[in-house]
């Protein structure tokens, strides 16, 4: 695991260790797995380092899936900063209580978002 110290300024992070939580639906992990989904970490994160959380939300498509989705920064390894050529590695952690499925999207759905 890289320290923030140990990360050189600057320079562009060779793999990036992001976890989500174990509750997040079948189709969000299929989601961050996506080539347009890492495409959209690498391009919009900038620097990065351990500890970052990031709530990112997973396309839902047209029967709901899941609310803002906190990712978190595990490790980072190489410089501080995200690039077309950076890595991105998923772990998992515990569980939140992230709710979806098709009530995302419904009146019966949850409201305290």
């Amino acid at each position: 695991m890289t320290t923030k110290a140990a990360v050189p300024a600057g320079e562009t992070a060779t793999r990036v260790a992001v976890s989500y939580p174990e509750d997040l639906s079948s189709w969000g992990e299929f989601q961050l797995n996506e080539r347009p989904f890492r495409a959209y970490l690498r391009k919009t994160k900038g620097e990065v380092h351990e500890g970052d959380v990031w709530e990112e939300f997973l396309d839902v498509g047209c029967c709901g899936d899941t609310l803002d989705v906190p990712l978190r920064v595990e490790s980072v390894e190489g410089g501080d900063r995200m690039g077309d050529e950076t890595e991105i590695v998923y772990e998992v952690r515990e569980a939140c209580g992230i709710r979806g499925g098709w009530l995302v999207q419904s009146a019966d759905g949850p409201t305290d978002f």
